[in-house]
Parts: structure tokens; sequence; C-alpha cells
């Protein structure tokens, strides 16, 4: 009889020892988990459509203003805003306005630079390159160059002091470039929509007062709003990888602290 005969039906086979998984190797003893795959940053072409369009608007404008600048096609409403604007100059307005022209002077100079100091101790030394780069950038290049080149004269009789060149409005410039950088560096994406609806509340808020203190004329502070917005959109949409690098590398080393911490053994209590 063969040795590899079946198995008789009265004597049940013997099943062989079930496989034994071999157990999970433990985790070494303060060993860091490796850096978590992220996805990369999206540079869609809203933002650089956008910005490019604003700036455009913006030196369409500036082209108009330069061919007349005492009558651009548009003077008869600036005109027209700036009797609604007429006054009186007093009480809660007076304030409002009084703020904001703080806000976007050289005082109010200091909200960024302190957002760019936090950045600092933060060790965020890219986003703090971008928000300093920036914001020269679009002041001192995009604003200051379509001053020089049009050097619109201003409504006659300011309540503020002013310098030269009523085209574009530094004060909406800087208030719309300061609310997208802002954006781009601290406000989380689920966030955003209402950051950008407060945003140009703010913005129109500080156009409103520039022309209410006969500083500049409507179209000024529309163009420099452009200006400043498109400025900011087109920085972010050119820093956006170099942006996302870093911040996958700060939530990574956040991660690795969190870790080490949790390896760390918990302290003996102390018997009396």
């Amino acid at each position: 009889m063969s040795r590899n005969s079946a198995p008789s039906p009265d004597r049940p086979a013997v099943a062989g020892p079930a496989p034994v998984a071999a157990p999970a190797p433990a985790p070494a003893v303060g060993r860091v988990p490796g850096p978590v795959a992220l996805p990369a940053a999206r540079r869609g072409p809203g933002r650089p459509v956008l910005g490019l369009l604003l700036l455009a608007l913006a030196g369409l404008a500036a082209l108009l203003v330069r061919r007349d600048v005492a009558h651009p096609p548009f003077q008869g409403l600036d005109e027209r805003w700036l009797s609604w604007m007429g006054g009186p100059h007093d009480g809660l307005p007076a304030a409002v306005a009084a703020g904001l022209n703080w806000f976007g002077g050289p005082v109010g100079a200091v909200v960024p630079l302190a957002l760019l100091a936090l950045l600092c101790l933060r060790r965020r030394l890219v986003s703090a390159g971008f928000l300093l780069g920036a914001y020269l950038l679009g002041n001192m290049l995009v604003v200051q160059g379509l001053k020089h080149l049009v050097d619109r004269p201003r409504p006659a009789d300011p309540l503020v002091r002013v310098d030269h060149g009523s085209f574009p409005s530094g004060h909406a410039a800087g208030a719309a470039l300061l609310v997208v950088l802002v954006g781009a560096l601290w406000v989380p994406v689920a966030r955003r929509r209402a950051w950008w609806a407060g945003g140009a509340v703010f913005t129109l808020a500080m156009m409103w007062s520039r022309t209410w203190l006969h500083a500049h004329w409507l179209s000024d502070t529309a163009a420099g709003a452009a200006a400043g917005a498109g400025a900011g959109l087109l920085a972010w949409w050119l820093c956006a990888p170099a942006l996302a690098r870093e911040a996958r590398a700060d939530r990574v080393r956040g991660r690795r602290g969190a870790a080490a911490l949790a390896s760390e053994p918990a302290p003996e209590p102390v018997r009396p």
C-alpha cells in the first residue's frame, strides 16, 4: 500500500501546526518617524491671471490720466464723488478717516514690520523674505513708479499732509497689498473666503477715507487698490513653491518634536 494513501473516513486527518505570524518589530526608543509626503503646491492660473489683469487695469488708467492729467476721461465722475465727500468733516467719520490715514502712513509700517519679526522668530525665513520683498516692491516699484509716470494734481485743499502725485493712492495700494500678503502667509485655506471679504471691506474703507479727506480722486484710489492687489497676487504665485516647501518642512519639524517628546520616559514618582 502506498504511503501517500488518503486517510480513512474513520480516522480524521491530523492538521499540521498553524503558521505563526512573525511579530512586528518594536519601534526603537527615541526613533523619529520619517517625513510625511504632503501634496505639492498648486499653481493654478487664477492668481497670475487676476494679478496681471488688475495690474493691467491700473496701467491703462495711468496711461489715460497721463494723456491729460487735468481732465482725464473720468474727471467728471471724480468731481461728482468729491462733491459728495464735502463734509462736515467731524465726528465718527473724522476719527475713522484719521485712523486709516495713520495706518496707511509711515507710522503704519509697524504692522508689516511686526509680522516680519514674528516670521523671523518662528524661523520662517522664506516667508519673511517674501513679505519684505513683495511689500517693498509693491509700494516702491509699482506705486511710486506710477506716481512719477503720471504726476496727477491732487484735489484742492486736502485735509491731511500729502506728497506729490495723486495717482495712484498709496494708502489704498498698501491696504490691498497687505490683505493679500497676510492672507497668503497666515490665513488657513478654509478661512480665506471670509478673509477676502473682510479685506475687501477694509480696502473700500481706505478708499473712502482718502476721498473723504480730499487727498485723492476716486479713480486714484481704485487704481491704487488694483495695483496693490495685483502685485501681491503675482508675487504670491511666483513664490508659491518656495512657501509650500517651507510650510511642509515646518509641519515635519513640529511632528518630529512631538514624537521626541512622546518617546521620552515618564519621570519616576518621588518617594517620601
